[in-house]
Formats: structure tokens, sequence, C-alpha cells
């Protein structure tokens, strides 16, 4: 037998898997091997409901018929065209499609690969943007305790989750960090908005009497999830705004995870009524088919760099990938179903049963605060003694087992279905929940 056909020993091994304890995984793996709808399914075909939407992404659920034919169909006519000095005719159908469903006066949108890409190049925009109209001055990114803005330098940089920067030595400098706004000494088990905290956002301007006009950028989630479903205080992020308009500074909200329906609206920013400089996005920009972000900008933001420019190149950035053929034409089928089905709509019809679910665990063992807003939920539970995260590890095996597919970040369990998720799944969601949580309770 042919060498590239002959199993290996564990044929687990050549993959280093990302965020994940790999020599745990490979002694006791759970594998999916095709998904359907709310379902995945396992290599021996057993039913896994979806309670994560993927890693925040499949909004539309798996398997949209109209997305795949759409990447076929393209793949069929071009398989790739550069957008360097180049263009193909489907990456500015989409650039129109994303700018359709962005806020007014958003109306500038470049393509990226992933979350990660769409964070560094927002914060290169808002470093060339201060440049081009003066300001070069302002070379600070300020970024949130607890944030999550991916993976790359710039987005570690003004991230705060302390496992993701303490292997990789020093990052960019001129950054800071706002605090955090979790507080479940008074605002535990919340539904919807805190109450307590929007006086939190003033720490900005405790930064801004410290650094001066020196600052570029703010970039927040209007909610966080990777760091563990984090909710923002009413008013919070309108207070942001309002602060970082007094100082001419420019608000970026990562919308990576909120954005594309998972809030109730198709942006965060429509269901805050707070209108960002910059959003970032990727995961449901193409149902997460293909690998895609974006970033939208301003109209100002783009006709300063681009206007003020000399003749040539106006901003030196980009990928090789931007605006892929098969992203585009997946971002775009996407983006119809979205629409025609009022994706974003039946999120926010579906939450008030969602909610209540979530609030019947109220009163478990080690559960210490329940949270949640549009179709996210976080689950905190108390860490074992010595052994942080294994409770909540044990959960999801539990819950796997189970025929159930949650998310955990430390000791918190994090849900974001798809967003096609009806009433009968978000009850075997959490009544799975609620037994796996009373096994572990010792």
């Amino acid at each position: 037998m042919d060498e590239i056909t002959t199993p290996r020993p564990n044929d687990l091994e050549a993959f280093w898997m990302p965020f994940t304890a790999n020599r745990a995984f490979k002694a006791a793996p759970r594998l999916l091997a095709r998904a359907q709808g709310m379902l995945y399914y396992t290599p021996e075909g057993r039913e896994i409901i979806d309670g994560t939407a993927g890693l925040w992404c499949c909004n539309a659920g798996h398997g949209r018929r109209e997305i795949t034919e759409a990447i076929q169909k393209q793949a069929a006519v071009m398989d790739f065209a550069p957008t360097f000095m180049m263009g193909h005719p489907i990456v500015f159908q989409a650039a129109s499609r994303v700018a359709e469903i962005t806020p007014s006066g958003l109306d500038y949108v470049f393509f990226t690969n992933s979350g990660s890409e769409s964070v560094d190049t927002a914060l290169k925009i808002a470093l060339a943007y201060q440049r081009a109209r003066g300001q070069s001055q302002r070379v600070r990114l300020i970024g949130r305790e607890r944030g999550y803005h991916g993976v790359g330098f710039g987005g570690m940089s003004v991230g705060g989750l302390g496992n993701n920067r303490k292997q990789f030595g020093a990052f960019l400098p001129y950054v800071d960090h706002l605090p955090h706004t979790h507080a479940p000494e008074h605002n535990a088990f919340s539904r919807g908005l805190p109450k307590w905290g929007a006086h939190l956002a003033d720490a900005l301007e405790n930064l801004v009497a410290l650094h001066g006009d020196t600052i570029a950028a703010v970039i927040v989630e209007p909610v966080a999830g990777s760091a563990g479903v984090l909710i923002p205080p009413e008013g919070y992020l309108q207070r942001l705004r309002e602060i970082c308009t007094k100082h001419d500074i420019l608000l970026i909200f990562d919308e990576v995870i909120t954005g594309f329906g998972r809030l109730g609206t198709m942006f965060g920013t429509e269901r805050f009524g707070v209108m960002p400089d910059l959003i970032t996005m990727a995961k449901g920009l193409t149902n997460a088919a293909v690998p895609m972000g974006a970033v939208a900008v301003k109209n100002e933001i783009y006709h300063t760099v681009v206007d003020k420019a000399p003749e040539g190149i106006e901003l030196f950035h980009g990928y090789t990938y931007s605006g892929h053929p098969l992203a585009a034409a997946a971002a775009i089928a996407a983006i119809d179903i979205y629409r025609r089905e009022d994706l974003p709509a039946r999120a926010r019809a579906m939450e008030p049963y969602f909610e209540d679910a979530l609030h019947s665990l109220k009163g478990l063992p080690n559960v210490i605060d329940l949270r949640n807003f549009g179709l996210v939920a976080g689950i905190e539970l108390a860490p074992r003694p010595g052994k942080p995260t294994d409770r909540a590890v044990r959960i999801l095996q539990r819950c796997f087992d189970a025929g159930v597919l949650i998310r955990t970040t430390a000791d918190i369990i994090a849900l974001s279905p798809p967003l096609i998720i009806e009433k009968p799944h978000i009850d075997r969601i959490f009544t799975t929940l609620a037994e796996a949580i009373r096994a572990e309770a010792a």
C-alpha cells in the first residue's frame, strides 16, 4: 500500500490543534463528521445538537444549500483572482451587499480572511487615518481587560486575556486597557443588560488625562464572547461613544461574534443604538462556509485615507485572499439568507424563551451566575478547588455524550446556537445541561 494511504498508528497525531489540550483530546477525541441544520453527526452517526453555532459562526444553521451551490458555481467559473491592482466582479458585489446591511455611513468594506485579520486591519486603518488627517501623534490604541480580539499581534495587544498573551513576550507599544465590566457582585443573574456599571466607561477619561491627544482608537466587543459572555451595563456603550466623540478618538466595534443577527439585529450597533467608526466582522459573514472577514469603515475615514494620499497605493495593507471569489460568493448567499428569512428578527423573537430556559438553571449546584443577551448565554460555575476549568470541561463531555454541543472558557459555559433554533432544541439543550451540572455537583 502506498505510504500516503497507509494508516498511521494514531491518525490524529499530525494535526497540532488550536486552543486545545492536545494530549487530552487525542487520548479521548470528540469528532464531528457531518452537519445539517441544527445538528452535527459523529463518525458513528450519533446526533449532536449544536448549541454553539459551530464556533459562534454558523448563524443560519449547517449545510445551507444556497451557500453550497453559490460556492460550487463560482469555483467552476473562476477559482481565484488577485485583488492587488486587479479586480473581479463578485468581490465588488459582495462589498456592496455588506454595505447594504451595515449602518448608513459605514459604506466602505475592506475584506480579510478572519476575525483576527479584521481586527489588525481596523487598527491599521485607524492609525493610517489619524496620520492622513494630520494627527500623526495619535498612535495609541486602547483595548479592554478580558477583551478578545483574535490572535494577531495587534489583536493580542489590545486584547485582555492573560492566557492568550503570556507565552509570547512583547506586544505592540503604545497600548492601554480599560477595565472590564463584569461585576457579578452587583449584577449576578441579570436578564439582559445589567443595571450597574455604566460609569466604568469613565475610565477612558482617566486614560485621556494620562495620554493626552495620543489616542487613535478604542476597540471593544459590544458583547464579549470568548471571555465568557460579558454583557455591557445599560448605558455603558453610549457613554463610551460620548467620550470618544468628545476627545476625537475613533471607536471600533469588534462584531466578529455579535454580527449577523446574534443579538437580534444585523449588528450589535443597531441593538444598542450606538454608532462606531469601524466595525470588524467575520464568522457569520459566510455562515462559516468559507473563511472570510471584513472591516466596514465610516465614509470619512475612507475618503481621508484615499483622497489625501499621493498618487498610487493609498493603504499599504492587504492579504492574498482578500475578497477571494469563493468567499465572496458564500458571503452574498449567506447575506441573502439572513435577509430573506429575517434571521435577526427570528433571534429576537426566540430570545425570551431562550432567556427563561437559561434562568431555569438558577439554584443548581455550583451555578454562581447566569447572563444573557440576544441568543448568547453564559453560565458561570464555581471552580473545583485546586482544579480550575475541570468542572466545566467535565460538563462539556457529559453534554457531548448526551448529544449536545456546548463551549467552555475557564469555568464558564457559553451558548450561541444557530439562529434557526426552535423551542424543542432549547428545551433539549438546557435539560441536558441541568442534568450534567447536577452530575458534576460533587
